[in-house]
């Protein structure tokens, strides 16, 4: 699978939860259209279909994180 450079996903991340916070209107806002755009390249980033999928593969991929750093995986 090809992954985005990690020095990507930090900004791509980093977007989308500034643009979640400011999409507190409903409708086709500029905030809207530009966070869907960002869904959309986590998605391709990290080889997803959904954002909160995407989210959690980029933690994974961002640099300083290990393999347990994540507590919305199940204990294994």
């Amino acid at each position: 699978m090809l992954m985005a450079h990690p020095a990507v996903l930090p900004g791509l991340v980093d977007r989308y939860w500034a643009l979640s916070v400011l999409d507190a209107a409903e409708g086709d806002s500029p905030v809207s259209r530009e966070l869907q755009a960002v869904e959309r390249a986590l998605c391709v980033a990290t080889g997803t279909t959904d954002v909160h999928a995407a989210l959690i593969a980029a933690r994974h991929h961002l640099p300083g994180t290990g393999p347990l750093d994540d507590s919305v995986l199940a204990p294994g």
